[in-house]
C-alpha cells in the first residue's frame, strides 16, 4: 500500500547551446553547469525517469513506484491508459539565445517514428525580457510547397506570428504546431512525457564543434499543422477563490491558483494524480494523514492519486502563484 505524501524529485538539468543561468539562482542550486537551458522537473521518458529525494521513496524513480502502487499513485483510468509511463512532464526553460524553429509530432506519428507518445505542450511565461519573442503557428495560410521554399530560403520566421509575451501569458500548442522559444524568455513548460522534437530551422548556427545543428525536414513536413488559427493564447478568468482554468485538452488538465489564504485542496476526486508547480512565494502542503512538506518558488511535487486532498498554507507575507496538472 502506497504511503502517500508529497513527492518531490530530482531535478534534471540539461545544459544546451541556447541555456543560460536563470534556473540554478532560482532554484537555489550551486555547482551546476553552465548554460543549463531546461530543468526538468518530472518526466516519464523512457532513460531520463525523474527520481524521488524525499520521504520513504527517495531513491526510486517514477516508473518503479509506478510498477510497485500503480492506481495508487496515478488513478485507474490514468495506468490503465499510460501503464508505466508516466504521462506528464513538467520543465523550467531558460533561453537566453533563440531556439530553433522545431515542431512536434502526435501520439499516432510518434509511435510509429520512434514508439513513445507525441508531444502536445504548453507555456506559461515567468519571465519575459522587453524585446523576447515567441513563435506559435502561421500567421497566414501556408502550404507544404512554400514551407519547402522558405526553409530553403532562410525565411521561415516571416511567416510566423511573432508575439512580445509579459508575465502570465499563457500559450497551448498542441502536437503538430509550428513554434520557437525566443531569447530572453524564462518559461514553465507542461507537455506529455516525450523528447521528440524536428527542428525546421536553426539560423544557420554553429556548435561547439563547429558544426551546423542537424535538421529533421522530412519528418517535420509529416507532422506540421499548416493550418491558420484565430487566436494562439489561452486567456485567463480568475474566480473569487483565485483559481483559473488555463487550459483543458485530452492530454492534460492545468489550472492557475493565486493563494492569498490557507486553502483545501481536493486530490482524489480529479480522477488523477495531482501536479503542484510554484511560479511565486513558498506554502506547506500537509497531506490528510499528517504528512508535511515546502513547496517554493520553482519547485514542482507530485500529490498521489490516492492521497484525498492537502492543506496549502502560504509562509510569509508574499501570495503563492502555482499551476495544477491533473489528467483526465
Amino acid at each position: 500500500m502506497l504511503n502517500t505524501y508529497p513527492l518531490k524529485f530530482k531535478p534534471l538539468l540539461k545544459p544546451v547551446i541556447w541555456g543560460g543561468n536563470k534556473i540554478g539562482r532560482l532554484k537555489g542550486l550551486v555547482d551546476i553547469p553552465e548554460n543549463v537551458g531546461e530543468s526538468w522537473e518530472l518526466t516519464g521518458v523512457p532513460g531520463h525517469e525523474s527520481v524521488v529525494v524525499n520521504g520513504e521513496y527517495s531513491g526510486m524513480s517514477i516508473k518503479t513506484l509506478l510498477e510497485k502502487f500503480g492506481n495508487e499513485l496515478v488513478g485507474r483510468d490514468v495506468f490503465l491508459r499510460y501503464g508505466t509511463r508516466f504521462p506528464i512532464m513538467v520543465k523550467f526553460i531558460d533561453a537566453a539565445k533563440d531556439l530553433s524553429i522545431q515542431v512536434h509530432p502526435n501520439d499516432d506519428f510518434a509511435r510509429q517514428q520512434h514508439n513513445c507518445l507525441g508531444k502536445t505542450e504548453l507555456w506559461y511565461v515567468m519571465h519575459s525580457d522587453n524585446e523576447a519573442v515567441l513563435y506559435s503557428g502561421f500567421m497566414h495560410k501556408v502550404t507544404a510547397d512554400d514551407f519547402k521554399q522558405q526553409i530553403e530560403t532562410g525565411t521561415v520566421v516571416e511567416h510566423l506570428n511573432r508575439f512580445h509575451p509579459r508575465k502570465g501569458d499563457v500559450f497551448y500548442l498542441p502536437a503538430g504546431r509550428i513554434h520557437s522559444i525566443g531569447a530572453g524568455n524564462f518559461i514553465v513548460e507542461i507537455q506529455q512525457s516525450s523528447d521528440v522534437t524536428y527542428r525546421v530551422y536553426d539560423f544557420d548556427r554553429i556548435d561547439k564543434d563547429g558544426k551546423k545543428r542537424e535538421l529533421h525536414t522530412d519528418l517535420a513536413m509529416q507532422s506540421i499543422d499548416f493550418g491558420e488559427y484565430d487566436d494562439y493564447k489561452c486567456h485567463l478568468e480568475m474566480d473569487c477563490e483565485g483559481i483559473a482554468e488555463i487550459k483543458r485538452c485530452d492530454k492534460f488538465v492545468s489550472m492557475f491558483v493565486r493563494l492569498e489564504h490557507p486553502m483545501q485542496m481536493a486530490v482524489k476526486a480529479a480522477g488523477s494524480f495531482k501536479i503542484l508547480i510554484c511560479l511565486s512565494g513558498k506554502m506547506m502542503i500537509t497531506s490528510n494523514n499528517g504528512a508535511k512538506e515546502t513547496l517554493a518558488q520553482c519547485e514542482t511535487v507530485l500529490l498521489p492519486y490516492a492521497m484525498d486532498s492537502v492543506r496549502m498554507e502560504p509562509l510569509g507575507n508574499a501570495p503563492v502563484e502555482l499551476i495544477s496538472v491533473t489528467v483526465e
